[in-house]
């Protein structure tokens, strides 16, 4: 009792409030029994009259060894409480005992000598049955052996979730030691893990007494303080024999192998995806420009923060490109990624700059070596290397890139040039398995891009072979205004064989030639250029449009299965006449003041070359301020529209007040011709001028 006269709990500190009967002693049934000194009984427990089946009344006074024990152990008992009595010494030990109905029961038995204030003496007999007494022994020593060499980290928290007890494993994962864990919360002995959730989940079983089973949690202990480890925690809520709450048992299973495999395969499951994306997504044209941007928008955000795809100038030019050790680096930018790190795009050269890059830049030495580079932790010295110049390394340095990957971009052999990776905002450095990415994505991707830049290179060949075809031709010629465009077909497709041709005749007279050779690329265009050359030949003759087609036909048919369409015609301004022929092409249009625009009438004939089929000639009016339109079907043509709407629409856009023919041949071409339009477009329009002019 305290000097208030109150309960104390130990270490002078109040109870809270009554104490709870224990569950071991009950389930023990640990009987009391105090005797006199001449071995009476005075004080006979609940417990006891349970054990020997004598009531207090029956029990109360009488000899203790006379009613509790068998009588072949009545002289040794009566020694023993002798001993103790005379002695003070302890005795403990098992006999049987005589139960009031004539049944005996093994009992064990602690003894010892009490003394009161008067100088008395008592004896203080404690008893249970040892069969149970065994059998709590066995469970108590099974649960301490399984606890101590339990391979999982077993712990027990108190109500306020302090441990007040760990086994050997759990001080192996924790790098603490047991007695540093008693006492204290989970985060006091481990700040490195996600604390709060464990100790949010602990205190949820402790109130509803709901288990948790095997939650996941991650996190670093002093056992490891330098790798993340994962964990599985299960919790379950600990209560004695009576329902009263003791604590919370806690069990913790390392899984970091598991984790980490389970990692790895998700990684490898997104560089899978990442993959089948990049051949989905890259290359879907033959434009070097847009692979290149497919390229660094596939590398954006799964791989870097930042991706830039750069070539050799060399290369893009059709060479190949080899340079010294001491030798800049010429390259041309083609693509950059990356719209969360605005100062590192800045850093980077715009997408058709050509730049030098010194010989001790990484880049360089990428596409030198043919070797990727990296540096999977970039310190402020390694910014002038990745950077161009001091400007944009201290761009670089804002922008807070801390990782760098450049990977070689090759193709067939030859280094073409380089996918240059960045990080600013994805915390985690450059790893082989993304290097291991990074190079697929590369190799990949080179060879879309060296389809794309051989396809420019031939191209580019063919289109300065077809513009070299193309006339030349004055404003106005023999009574006629004339304009006209050739517009090439768009990147994803290779140049066409259109072509147009305003032809002065003897006479004043003027021939008009649009054409469309089927096919694409320098066949077509040579094969375009053959029939131009034919025809001016022809034209110089004055035959017939019919005849001239005709001998076109013959002409075609032995160029290697040529086919081609054609409208031939002739413009004789002193009979304001005009007389054409047909081979398979679309009908041109006149246009007339005051009246609507109108698709001339002619026999369609057969295309040139398919031989056999003669053509005929239809002559039309053409008045002063006529016009007449001459085009080939890659203006009007689609593959989402039918012909007659968009016959219907070029009508319309001819109609209306007159207008320069510059102004209308624009026009027509930002109206009707579609960028991704696979074919090209030749277009041709004279208007007739009245005589003198």
């Amino acid at each position: 009792m305290s000097a208030a006269g109150s309960p104390t709990a130990g270490d002078d500190e109040p109870m809270r409030g009554p104490v709870e009967p224990s569950g071991l002693l009950d389930v023990l049934g640990m009987a009391s029994v105090v005797l006199d000194a001449e071995g009476r009984i005075v004080l006979w427990s609940p417990q006891a009259e349970e054990l020997f089946g004598y009531t207090a009344q029956e029990a109360l006074g009488h000899y203790a060894a006379r009613i509790m024990v068998h009588e072949q152990h009545l002289d040794m008992v009566v020694k023993l409480f002798s001993e103790v009595m005379e002695t003070g010494r302890n005795w403990a030990g098992a006999f049987p005992i005589r139960r009031k109905d004539g049944s005996t029961r093994l009992v064990e038995f602690r003894n010892m000598r009490l003394l009161d204030g008067r100088g008395d003496v008592y004896a203080l007999g404690l008893a249970a049955d040892q069969s149970t007494v065994r059998r709590l022994e066995r469970d108590v020593a099974l649960s301490t052996r399984m606890i101590a060499q339990a391979p999982m980290g077993l712990a027990v928290l108190d109500t306020d979730l302090r441990y007040v007890t760990v086994n050997p494993a759990l001080e192996r994962i924790n790098g603490v030691s047991a007695e540093e864990h008693l006492g204290r919360t989970i985060h006091e002995v481990l700040p490195l893990v996600d604390s709060s959730a464990v100790e949010a989940a602990a205190r949820q079983v402790l109130e509803t007494g709901r288990p948790l089973l095997e939650q996941s949690t991650i996190g670093r202990t002093h056992a490891d303080p330098d790798r993340e480890h994962a964990w599985t925690v299960s919790m379950y809520r600990l209560e004695d024999t009576l329902g009263n709450v003791l604590g919370v048992a806690v069990s913790v299973a390392d899984i970091t192998e598991q984790y980490r495999a389970g990692v790895e395969a998700e990684a490898a499951r997104r560089r899978l995806a990442l993959i089948a994306d990049a051949s989905a997504r890259i290359g879907t044209t033959l434009d070097l420009d847009r692979t290149a941007r497919e390229l660094a928008d596939v590398a954006v955000p799964e791989l870097a923060d930042v991706a830039a795809v750069d070539l050799l100038d060399a290369v893009v030019k059709g060479r190949r490109s080899s340079f010294g050790p001491a030798e800049p680096a010429v390259i041309r930018a083609l693509a950059v990624q990356g719209d969360e790190s605005p100062e590192a795009v800045r850093a980077a050269d715009p997408p058709g700059r050509v730049a030098r890059y010194a010989p001790d830049r990484l880049v360089t030495e990428c596409v030198r070596s043919g070797r990727p580079v990296m540096l999977p932790r970039v310190k402020d010295e390694d910014l002038p290397r990745i950077a161009r110049s001091p400007e944009a390394a201290q761009l670089l340095g804002r922008a807070g890139v801390h990782s760098y990957l450049a990977v070689p971009l090759i193709a067939r052999g030859e280094v073409l040039g380089a996918l240059d990776l960045k990080r600013t905002r994805n915390p985690l450095p450059f790893s082989e398995d993304d290097l291991l990415l990074a190079r697929e994505l590369a190799a990949r991707a080179a060879v879309q891009i060296d389809n794309a830049r051989w396809y420019q290179n031939a191209r580019d060949i063919a289109l300065t072979l077809q513009r070299s075809l193309l006339p030349s031709h004055p404003s106005t010629t023999g009574g006629l205004e004339v304009s006209s465009r050739y517009q090439p077909a768009g990147a994803t497709s290779e140049v066409g064989g259109d072509w147009f041709d305003v032809i002065p005749l003897d006479g004043g007279k003027t021939a008009l030639v649009v054409g469309d050779v089927m096919g694409s690329g320098i066949a077509a265009a040579t094969t375009m250029g053959r029939l131009r050359t034919a025809t001016n030949t022809l034209a110089s003759l004055d035959l017939d449009p019919a005849l001239l087609l005709e001998h076109l036909d013959r002409i075609t048919a032995g160029l290697d299965d040529a086919i081609a369409t054609c409208v031939y015609a002739v413009h004789d301004p002193r009979l304001r006449q005009c007389r054409i022929a047909n081979a398979g092409h679309l009908p041109p249009v006149r246009v007339r003041a005051g009246r609507p625009p109108k698709l001339l009438e002619l026999p369609t004939g057969v295309p040139l070359g398919v031989g056999g089929v003669g053509f005929r000639t239809t002559t039309v009016d053409l008045e002063p301020g006529d016009r007449l339109v001459l085009y080939t079907d890659g203006l009007v043509e689609t593959r989402r529209h039918l012909l007659d709407e968009r016959l219907a629409t070029l009508l319309t856009l001819l109609d209306g007040p007159d207008r320069p023919l510059e102004e209308v041949c624009d026009l027509l071409l930002r109206t009707l011709h579609e960028p991704d339009n696979s074919d090209d477009v030749a277009l041709l329009i004279a208007r007739v001028v009245e005589p003198g002019r």
